[in-house]
């Protein structure tokens, strides 16, 4: 059996998982998340046991060890079936966070956090963004200052997803104030820990269910065991990890635009206006078309880029080209689609206009598309 075959086979075993266990435990729940603008502290204990989450990560840590590809497919699945907000909370914890520490943690680190994310006993976040400094990483304020065998922390950051409920959140923090990016240190920080608050819960356009908070630090007393990796390094590691960032927000946006045309194809096959189908109608018909045909052309270039990720060769362009294409076709998509069911589209009594507002943040989260852009060009013509 080859290679392929055996990554699809367990693929295939995963979804069919997955899929039971979102129908049966999270799809019943969702719309009142929704409404509520909350998601329980349960549904990750409930994720964990259902070893949902971090199943990329090693066995030793008590996760299932399978393929990067299932990782990815389980965001895909969650954001097709409506879920986006359910999504990005997973995306963060077992995406991002978790390589952070798999990649770059000490042994004792990683035996301290890991298994607890694998159960969802601890649920983390990754916090760059900060109120001034937005997709500008080196001009972050939040500055960790060595004091004996310890870091003194003070700063804050907002829009972090999972940030409410996160019992362990990285860091971003300034180490050398006068080095610029050269000067960014990551930390682990717990955040029972004094000196920790957060302020109320974000109120948002879309993924209402989506935990997103603004973090703050008060002269927070970091042991030295809570530096990720080396100091001064922070930047370095954040260009390391970010592609897959990039490349899970582009999965994301795959499987909502396919969840988006799956509600529309349905319903205009079943709507009826001047004696037949809106399916009939030749503008329905050619713009269906045309979403199909867009989000093949970024399955295909997603599918090109994750077998680079794969190999370790896939660069920050590369991430940035993805994440561009896949997320503006996303909600060009979601809006086309919207646009076919008519004045309904725009009630909450049909998911199409949940699609609609959860797919907005695409194009800004992870580094906005102009951010993407100056990327690609800087990669054409320096700086």
């Amino acid at each position: 059996m080859t290679n392929d075959l055996i990554d699809n086979e367990e693929i295939q075993i995963f979804r069919d998982m997955v899929l039971r266990f979102l129908e049966q435990e999270i799809i019943p729940h969702y719309d009142g998340w929704e409404k509520n603008h909350h998601m329980p502290r349960e549904v990750w204990n409930t994720l964990g046991s259902a070893g949902i989450l971090l199943v990329d990560m090693p066995e030793k840590y008590g996760a299932a060890g399978a393929s990067f590809d299932v990782c990815q497919m389980i965001q895909e699945e969650m954001c097709r079936l409506g879920l986006h907000g359910l999504a990005t909370g997973y995306n963060i914890h077992a995406n991002i966070v978790a390589p952070y520490i798999l990649n770059i943690a000490t042994e004792e680190q990683k035996d301290r956090w890991l298994p607890p994310m694998v159960s969802g006993e601890v649920i983390t976040a990754l916090a760059m963004t900060e109120p001034g400094a937005g997709s500008d990483v080196a001009g972050m304020r939040t500055q960790a200052v060595k004091d004996g065998d310890s870091y003194i922390l003070n700063g804050s950051k907002t829009f972090i997803t999972n940030g409410n409920m996160a019992n362990m959140i990285v860091v971003c923090a300034k180490t050398d104030l006068k080095a610029g990016a050269k000067g960014i240190s990551l930390f682990l920080v717990d955040t029972s820990l004094p000196g920790f608050s957060r302020g109320k819960p974000i109120e948002k356009i879309g993924q209402h269910s989506s935990d997103t908070a603004e973090l703050f630090f008060a002269d927070m007393r970091l042991p030295a065991d809570a530096l990720l990796g080396e100091e001064g390094k922070g930047f370095t590691y954040l260009m390391q990890e970010l592609p897959r960032e990039r490349l899970g927000c582009a999965v994301q946006a795959i499987g909502h635009a396919q969840g988006a045309l799956d509600l529309t194809v349905d319903y205009v096959t079943q709507r009826k206006a001047f004696g037949q189908s809106v399916g009939q109608f030749q503008n329905t018909r050619f713009k269906l078309a045309e979403c199909l045909t867009e989000l093949e052309l970024c399955r295909a270039m997603l599918e090109k880029h994750m077998s680079k990720y794969k190999q370790d060769k896939m660069t920050v362009t590369d991430a940035a080209m993805l994440k561009l294409a896949a997320t503006e076709m996303q909600l060009k998509m979601v809006n086309e689609c919207l646009q076919l069911f008519g004045g309904y589209g725009y009630t909450d009594e049909y998911p199409i206009s949940r699609f609609y507002r959860d797919a907005r943040v695409q194009t800004i989260y992870a580094g906005s598309s102009e951010i993407m852009k100056e990327v690609i060009a800087r990669s054409i013509l320096g700086r």
